[in-house]
């Protein structure tokens, strides 16, 4: 009679695997992630720090041994953003001539406009901070003012250098942030107006590049322009084919 094998025991199951977490080290970087989203969701004043302990996967606890309340959360988060994409700009833009360095600037800038960040913590600067004094007043310092004065110091060196036309560099500094905002704006397909939808990010970024530079200019591109010259009469913005 031939043997009957035992049948083999089932393996056993895998048990779960503890879900990754990021080292403490890592964790306010990871809260701060959290609350950008939080807010940009729920706005500043109806966003919980339980609402953003659990989207980070830690305790309420472990947000208060990093930040002491929302507030200063907020002011963080903005230092992790705009601040440190200003500070890098003031860091980075050393090298090669004023139009150089300014077109550099504004393509940096274009990209953190188009960011989810951005579209973040536009809403809630033009929607909530004014319930928000203090805030709003670390905004207009920390952001707002230091980077006019970025973008002022480098038009105040061209025209030194006689590339760009005699004009206050504050406010010419005001109306490039002016364009910049509103053309990302009109780009977005969730702002409710998308006007340049249509387009690439690339191609409104090289005309508003484009209109700006020429509209500085100390050289006759505007101008020439303005004359009925063709529009590739003078192109300060370098094309990029690959």
């Amino acid at each position: 009679m031939p043997r009957i094998k035992p049948a083999k025991s089932a393996r056993p199951a895998k048990s779960a695997q503890p879900k990754w977490r990021r080292r403490p080290e890592h964790r306010p970087q990871q809260i701060i992630e959290a609350a950008l989203e939080v807010f940009g969701e729920c706005g500043l004043a109806n966003a919980r720090l339980q609402d953003i302990a659990e989207r980070a996967g830690v305790s309420k606890g472990t947000i208060y041994l990093y930040f002491p309340n929302k507030e200063e959360l907020f002011r963080e988060m903005i230092r992790q953003t705009a601040v440190a994409k200003i500070e890098r700009a003031e860091q980075g833009l050393t090298q090669g001539t004023p139009t150089a360095q300014l077109l550099a600037f504004m393509r940096a800038y274009w990209a953190f406009v188009r960011s989810p960040a951005f579209i973040t913590i536009y809403r809630l600067v033009l929607g909530e901070l004014h319930q928000f004094p203090d805030l709003a007043k670390f905004y207009a310092i920390e952001v707002v003012a230091r980077g006019q004065k970025l973008i002022g110091g480098i038009i105040g060196r061209g025209i030194d250098a006689g590339e760009f036309r005699e004009i206050d560099p504050m406010i010419a500094a005001r109306m490039l942030v002016a364009l910049t905002v509103m053309n990302g704006i009109w780009r977005d397909e969730h702002t409710g107006v998308p006007l340049l939808a249509h387009k690439s990010d690339e191609q409104v970024f090289n005309e508003l590049a484009e209109f700006y530079l020429h509209s500085i200019s100390a050289l006759g591109g505007a101008c020439a322009q303005a004359d009925g010259a063709p529009p590739d009469a003078v192109s300060f913005i370098p094309i990029n084919n690959d």
